[in-house]
């Protein structure tokens, strides 16, 4: 019963961990949007390259919150597929921070190889996808209105938006700080056994930052922006989706994990073990993929098959995206599939 108390804890944690730094990011990106009349995203939509650069070097960040703000950009058509592609082969998730701790060498040749890797491929793959719309309603992102006035001086003072507090803007703050409360008091205890306490602390660092940002922005923001963007947009069209998915993929993905033992299963499979880094790289979430960091450190697998996992995965990253766009989420993993086999065969093939 303690048991099932303390997976159930885990799983909610997990699902507002993940669901509620990609509000803050949508909530903030919105923000910025409006509050630039649009401009800031033209340069990175105009460009490739700063796509490329941009994901690529947001993936690379240790932990999720990396890969968080790239489906958040790539939901919001800030940047295309070959964009999220790019950002989802750069990233090694909650991972990266054990490899900081037992293999820090080998964190930053991976963390190098895959920004390359990451940029080169997905320039390449452009060529292909560029044409093709993942994300339907690309006229409803991002939008901006007459009516708002946050992309100028506000018409109205801190004291006047708290005189004039409204039920959407009461019950949007009520709902960020809950999930800050949630998500400090039961705290990351699945992941301080796991990344120590580098790890703990840096992502709690960024989701306090971006909680903080978020309900700044919901106290001052005009009524407009707040009803049209924020609760009509955001909470009602993306949150509660993303959050459901999540909170569904992980109850199963959490089942599995704690029936079946994917580290005994990946040591008594020796012969094909790129094919299992591969097949355990598809869960899309962080954990799993720690086994091959701790067969690697032991000198029991070789470099290749760790570069064919870190690959494939993406952290907790899927799990928004899976909300958003299915196809999106099924083409990233077959590209990622088949980049790292060819990558891992190569270098199984070589020695390394």
């Amino acid at each position: 019963m303690t048991e099932l108390i303390e997976h159930s804890i885990d799983v909610i944690n997990q699902t507002i961990m993940v669901s509620g730094f990609v509000l803050y990011m949508m909530l903030i990106i919105e923000y910025i949007n409006v509050r630039s009349d649009g401009k800031w995203s033209k340069p990175i939509k105009k460009s490739l390259i700063a796509q490329l650069t941009v994901s690529s070097g947001l993936g690379i960040i240790p932990g999720c919150i990396g890969i968080f703000t790239i489906v958040s950009l790539f939901t919001h058509n800030i940047i295309g597929f070959s964009g999220l592609l790019a950002g989802s082969i750069a990233t090694i998730g909650d991972e990266a921070f054990v490899m900081l701790s037992m293999i820090t060498n080998t964190f930053i040749k991976i963390a190098v190889i895959l920004f390359v890797l990451a940029f080169s491929v997905s320039f390449l793959t452009n060529i292909f996808t560029k044409k093709i719309t993942f994300i339907k309603n690309n006229d409803k992102h991002l939008q901006t209105h007459d009516e708002d006035d946050c992309h100028s001086k506000h018409n109205k003072s801190l004291h006047s938006q708290v005189q004039k507090f409204s039920f959407h803007r009461a019950l949007l703050i009520a709902i960020l700080i809950l999930i800050v409360l949630f998500q400090f008091f039961l705290g990351h205890d699945h992941h301080v056994h796991n990344e120590g306490h580098f790890g703990n602390i840096g992502e709690n660092l960024f989701f306090l930052i971006g909680s903080i940002v978020s309900i700044a922005i919901v106290m001052v923001v005009p009524e407009h922006f707040l009803v049209e963007h924020l609760w009509g947009h955001i909470l009602k069209q993306h949150f509660m989706k993303i959050f459901l998915w999540t909170l569904g993929s992980i109850i199963i993905i959490t089942f599995i994990l704690n029936y079946f033992n994917v580290e005994s299963w990946v040591s008594s499979n020796q012969f094909p073990m790129l094919l299992i880094a591969l097949l355990i790289g598809l869960i899309p979430i962080s954990g799993p993929h720690i086994v091959f960091t701790t067969l690697f450190a032991g000198g029991i697998i070789p470099f290749s098959i760790l570069l064919a996992n870190t690959i494939v995965q993406e952290g907790h990253g899927g799990l928004p995206l899976m909300a958003e766009s299915k196809r999106s989420f099924i083409l990233m993993k077959a590209s990622k599939i088949v980049i790292a086999l060819i990558i891992g065969s190569i270098g199984f093939w070589l020695g390394w």
